[in-house]
């Protein structure tokens, strides 16, 4: 169950049950001043988020740069969401948006020598460290046999098998037909299936604990000093109630 310590006058209030809000309430509490109720919202999607991004730029670091930066451009644009598609739509194509762009951004850039050893670990898939201290056995494998295929084949099995897009909402945001998607979709399925004897995509690059948890407070800490300009739907104390 999602729960959100109210701030300022209330900071000593009992936390607020949140888990039966619709994202739609969320949204409205956060546009109506409420601003602290954003945390609810970075809590229920960073896990999806995270995967989204991290299939395309394939790396940690650079996956929760992105993310991070997500979070932004949502909060700076929420008055643009209209409620014609799921909130969790909107945000994902947000994301996906950012970690293409910077995929873009990546690939016109000449190479250092730090990029250079990057490129090389990806190429080899081979997991980190870090990644290995919360990934079991099997996400371990499923992550390297994923890192193995071609960027639209993973983007695809990612959107569609991890993050439960449905076909349609895939090709929205990837910006394909449908019939790419399932076409992806199945060579994806096919490529995994000769180096996993089982697959359970739910353990793969997962994002939870205290890495949710530094998320959420470096979001928060960056939206704190935002000039309020930023995000003019609200009234002018608003972005204050994040801390």
């Amino acid at each position: 169950m999602q729960t959100l310590l109210t701030s300022g006058k209330d900071a000593a209030a009992a936390p607020l049950q949140t888990g039966a809000l619709t994202d739609e309430e969320v949204v409205a509490r956060v546009r109506a001043g409420d601003t602290h109720f954003f945390e609810v919202l970075m809590r229920r999607y960073n896990q999806r988020l995270y995967r989204a991004v991290r299939a395309i730029l394939q790396n940690d670091a650079d996956a929760e740069d992105a993310l991070q930066q997500t979070y932004l451009n949502a909060y700076r644009h929420l008055a643009q969401f209209e409620g014609r598609a799921r909130f969790s739509t909107w945000l994902t194509r947000i994301a996906v948006h950012e970690a293409l762009s910077r995929r873009r951004r990546a690939r016109d850039k000449p190479l250092g020598s730090g990029d250079a050893e990057q490129v090389e670990r990806v190429v080899s898939a081979a997991p980190d460290p870090e990644r290995q201290t919360y990934a079991g056995e099997l996400g371990t494998l499923l992550e390297s046999a994923l890192a193995m295929l071609p960027h639209g084949y993973r983007s695809v099995f990612m959107l569609r098998e991890i993050d439960g897009l449905n076909t349609a909402e895939t090709a929205q945001q990837l910006r394909v037909s449908e019939g790419t998607v399932k076409t992806r979709l199945h060579r994806a399925r096919d490529l995994l299936q000769r180096r996993l004897h089982e697959v359970t995509p739910a353990e793969a690059f997962r994002f939870g604990g205290s890495r949710c948890d530094t998320m959420v407070a470096s979001v928060k800490s960056r939206l704190s000093g935002m000039n309020f300009a930023d995000a003019g739907w609200v009234g002018g104390d608003a972005v204050s109630n994040l801390s």
